[in-house]
């Protein structure tokens, strides 16, 4: 569950590197800031291990550790999205990013994941709604509705409180529907919102000592809290997928869960951003390929659930196996992070479109 690309992987480029015009996706990487690949890999883990968690029977412990990573890892990845996204002025060549690094893949992804639920679980009547995103493919579609709203959002006053008013309403909106799974666009908004209004400066204040220091006893109490709250509490709130009434709670509790939650999410944020690297490091180079590692490693959750691989394993449920488990995760998503798989698949992440589309008289004048 569920980081966090005008084109795919090009999204999370720093906006300085671009504003610059691309020869191919390796010189591309040279102007990528070394900080957010970091950033973005580590929760793209982060992201996989929770899932594997899903599998198997959740003691108290393992719930607890869920609902912490599950507090920041998707709301650091959409802070990151929209920090990364501050030059997206619509421009002609921004909007052809948009669509082969998000709307390609978003309908290659829905369809393959579609019709894998037919077949690997026995369900032929799963639809194929491309209006309904299914599994992991409802961030694409909301990054794609955020990133083309950007330009709107910089135009507002007090973008984060019109951001954080829209989730709040949605909060207490029961029906709003599946379609482009809307509630969670709506609900997690305030973190892209969040990370268009940030500045470099933002960034270079977590880099303190003092914060990282003070990041350990956020961490520790956080987790002790998850464990205090992981009998009491619904796991659906961190979902953002449904009203309060939808979950089966009273209207208010909406209203009440969207501010602790974000206040929750941006202090887990800012003490995981506190310990990111920011340097280049061996795993630097796997944050350009996190778009391959999100899509990819639901068929492998996904997979190993439908072939009852972790039932038939009853030591994969015991503490121990839950570790084997988490590092098999870590290990795996690792791989799909690696520069081959991103150059395998390349025509579906950074498919070249300049065939679908008009070319841009501003980059004709230029090169006349």
């Amino acid at each position: 569950m569920s980081n966090g690309i005008p084109n795919a992987v090009a999204q999370f480029r720093s906006p300085e590197s671009a504003a610059k015009p691309e020869s191919s996706p390796a010189s591309a990487d040279c102007g990528r800031d070394a900080f957010f690949d970091n950033a973005k890999y580590l929760l793209i883990v982060l992201v996989a291990v929770a899932h594997a968690w899903e599998l198997v029977e959740s003691s108290r412990a393992t719930k607890a550790l869920y609902v912490l990573v599950y507090t920041f890892h998707m709301p650091a990845f959409i802070v990151i999205s929209g920090y990364l996204s501050r030059t997206f002025t619509a421009r002609p060549r921004q909007l052809r990013r948009l669509v082969g690094g998000i709307a390609v893949p978003y309908v290659v992804f829905e369809t393959a994941y579609s019709l894998f639920k037919r077949y690997a679980d026995d369900a032929h009547d799963h639809p194929i709604s491309l209006l309904d995103p299914w599994l992991l493919t409802w961030f694409l579609a909301a990054l794609f509705i955020w990133r083309l709203t950007t330009p709107l959002w910089q135009q507002l006053r007090h973008p984060l409180a019109v951001a954080l008013t829209i989730a709040v309403l949605a909060s207490v909106t029961p029906g709003i529907g599946g379609d482009l799974n809307l509630q969670r666009v709506l609900q997690f908004l305030p973190f892209f919102v969040l990370g268009l209004c940030l500045k470099p400066e933002h960034f270079r204040l977590l880099d303190r000592r003092a914060i990282r220091l003070a990041a350990i006893p956020l961490f520790t109490g956080a987790l002790a809290f998850a464990y205090w709250a992981a009998t009491r509490m619904r796991t659906e709130w961190f979902f953002r997928r449904s009203s309060a009434q939808e979950i089966g709670e009273p209207w208010w509790t909406g209203v009440v869960m969207t501010f602790a939650l974000f206040a929750c999410s941006l202090l887990l944020t800012a003490a995981f951003l506190a310990w990111v690297p920011r340097r280049r490091t061996w795993f630097t180079a796997l944050g350009a390929g996190t778009i391959c590692g999100y899509l990819l490693h639901g068929f492998l959750t996904k997979g190993a659930k439908y072939s009852g691989l972790v039932d038939a394993n009853t030591w994969l449920h015991d503490p121990a196996g839950k570790v084997v488990l988490t590092v098999v995760a870590a290990v795996a998503v690792t791989l799909l992070c690696t520069p081959p798989v991103r150059r395998v698949l390349r025509p579906v992440t950074e498919p070249d479109l300049a065939w679908a589309f008009r070319r841009d008289p501003a980059e004709r004048t230029a090169k006349g």
